[in-house]
């Protein structure tokens, strides 16, 4: 199952050379379905400071918790 634009996402996986950790909170900014399947997401902190954005396989991020998928 694809993830859709805008939809609020967590890392599932710690990202050591990004400087990430699981659990870190992001949005989807831009859904790629070729060649293979994969997001652009925009991670931010606590306080909503963007920290960066890169694109991530489906496997690196879930669906944050509280989040309906429509």
């Amino acid at each position: 199952m694809l993830l859709s634009l805008y939809e609020s996402v967590v890392l599932a996986v710690d990202l050591p050379e990004k400087g990430l950790k699981a659990g870190t909170r992001g949005a989807i900014i831009d859904v790629h379905e070729q060649p293979t399947a994969a997001y652009e997401v925009e991670f931010f902190d606590a306080d909503g400071n963007t920290i960066d954005w890169f694109t991530v396989t489906p496997e690196q991020v879930q669906l944050a918790l509280g989040t309906v998928k429509h």
